[in-house]
């Protein structure tokens, strides 16, 4: 690839779709560029359009606004970069969002979580342990 900063944004969305496919979604896979009506650089992270950026200098405004866009352009309720962390594995990366984006996320895991605990308590007491134990 003639490009270095190309080749290193690929390097960069390769690398976070394998790490996703290992650990989130196995069906997850980099989009096709669509211009100015792009989707996102990768399908199949859960409810998100996700923005991934590699470079020297960050500038986490225009990644979300970026992100946000795509997210409406891919009908996903949700945007976000997922930022390289400079001489770091993936695990160390960034998930980014603004305040308001993840606000609304959060409010709805909380109410998916209070319907599966009135639901099935049981259930719930499980997919909480379950997800304390991961972090």
């Amino acid at each position: 690839m003639a490009n270095p900063s190309k080749a290193k944004g690929t390097a960069w969305e390769s690398a976070w779709t394998t790490y996703i496919r290992e650990h989130h979604n196995p069906d997850a896979h980099r989009n096709v560029q669509m211009g100015v009506k792009d989707i996102g650089d990768v399908n199949g992270y859960y409810l998100h359009a996700a923005e991934l950026k590699a470079e020297k200098a960050i500038t986490l405004a225009s990644y979300i606004e970026q992100a946000n866009r795509e997210a409406v352009h891919a009908g996903q309720p949700y945007g976000c970069a997922v930022v390289k962390r400079r001489m770091k594995g993936v695990a160390d990366g960034y998930v980014v969002r603004d305040v308001r984006t993840d606000v609304r996320l959060l409010n709805r895991m909380r109410d998916a979580e209070e319907i599966l605990q009135s639901i099935a308590p049981t259930v719930y007491e499980t997919f909480d342990q379950q997800h304390r134990e991961a972090a």
